[in-house]
């Protein structure tokens, strides 16, 4: 957490510094404002109409009975382009021109999908959303699907993985089937 702080501050700093750089030497004062007065207004109407076309998909795809999974969090980095052009500067403005164009938002949202929200929601379901739960057995108990368990290797009177005071020869196996009790 305090790595993405630093990160938010450090932008900023290197807008400030990009800045006065550009002012005291390459360009007058009053070209460095008006480009990026510019820049952040074309950012601006370009997030507006890749808005309005993600919205567009959002509803398609509700339309159709789809989870709009993609386009939802499009709309995220849309949210978050428009702070970004919104903030004053041409590195933030860079930033926000990446989350809103649809070529380079593509490979952001594949790389945040696959390495922040996948694995949040993974951590938050306990392994439900993706489909990595236990399929057999006590986790731990060696059998098929089975891992490692927080009780694993601590012993107690049954074998290896069990829980403490779990007997595998008073344990008694259910199997569920459907009677009929006509």
């Amino acid at each position: 957490m305090l790595r993405v702080i630093a990160v938010l501050l450090l932008i900023p700093l290197l807008d400030a510094i990009l800045l006065a750089v550009l002012a005291a030497q390459y360009l007058p004062v009053a070209v460095v404002v008006l480009l990026v007065v510019l820049t952040a207004l074309l950012g601006m109407l370009l997030v507006r109409a890749e808005g309005r076309h993600t919205l567009r998909r959002i509803q398609e795809k509700l339309a159709t009975g789809q989870v709009p999974t993609d386009e939802l969090v499009d709309g995220g980095f849309l949210i978050a382009a428009g702070a970004f052009f919104l903030t004053p500067g041409l590195v933030t403005d860079f930033v926000g021109l990446l989350l809103a164009l649809p070529l380079t938002r593509y490979p952001i949202r594949k790389a945040a999908m696959r390495w922040v929200i996948e694995p949040y929601v993974d951590a938050r379901t306990e392994g439900f959303a993706s489909g990595n739960v236990y399929i057999g057995g006590f986790p731990g108990d060696g059998g098929p699907g089975a891992g490692p368990s927080p009780g694993s290797g601590t012993g107690g009177s049954g074998g290896q993985g069990s829980p403490p005071g779990f007997d595998h020869d008073n344990a008694t196996d259910i199997d569920f089937e459907e009677r009929d009790d006509e």
